[in-house]
């Protein structure tokens, strides 16, 4: 058996490509539009691990313009990525307007939610790092 991708249905797609990419670092692997199925799909990978992939999937507005209700996607659970400075890359995050859910008081676990509420959990590589500030002292934010 080989894993292949995790699937997050999403409403603004350019929006959520640009937290995987400008965000968490992925690259674009690949990309499908769909005319007959009126959807897109766009594919990301890690850089240590692109085969293991995360798809997200565009549906379309429906002719009138309406859009389909995913909820609050907390059924899902989250997606976890291993990083090398969890401090750096939550600055980097919150630079882009990111509300950290959970910050890294402990040196070594995160949470935040893209664009489309899904929650990404963030775990530093190896050991936890020292306790810093402004992370300590933060409290948690919304949901994750």
């Amino acid at each position: 058996m080989k894993y292949l991708h995790a699937m997050l249905r999403v409403h603004d797609l350019d929006a959520t490509s640009k937290f995987f990419t400008q965000g968490l670092g992925l690259s674009e692997t690949r990309r499908k539009d769909s005319q007959a199925g009126r959807f897109t799909l766009v594919y990301f990978g890690a850089p240590e691990n692109p085969q293991a992939e995360i798809e997200l999937t565009y549906n379309w507005p429906a002719e009138d313009g309406s859009v389909e209700d995913y909820g609050s996607a907390r059924n899902f659970g989250h997606l976890a990525f291993e990083v090398e400075d969890i401090y750096a890359l939550c600055a980097h995050l919150q630079g882009m307007g990111v509300t950290i859910n959970r910050p890294p008081r402990d040196g070594r676990m995160a949470f935040v939610r893209s664009p489309d509420h899904i929650s990404i959990e963030l775990l530093q590589k190896g050991p936890a790092l020292p306790p810093a500030e402004p992370w300590a002292s933060m409290p948690n934010t919304g949901s994750w």
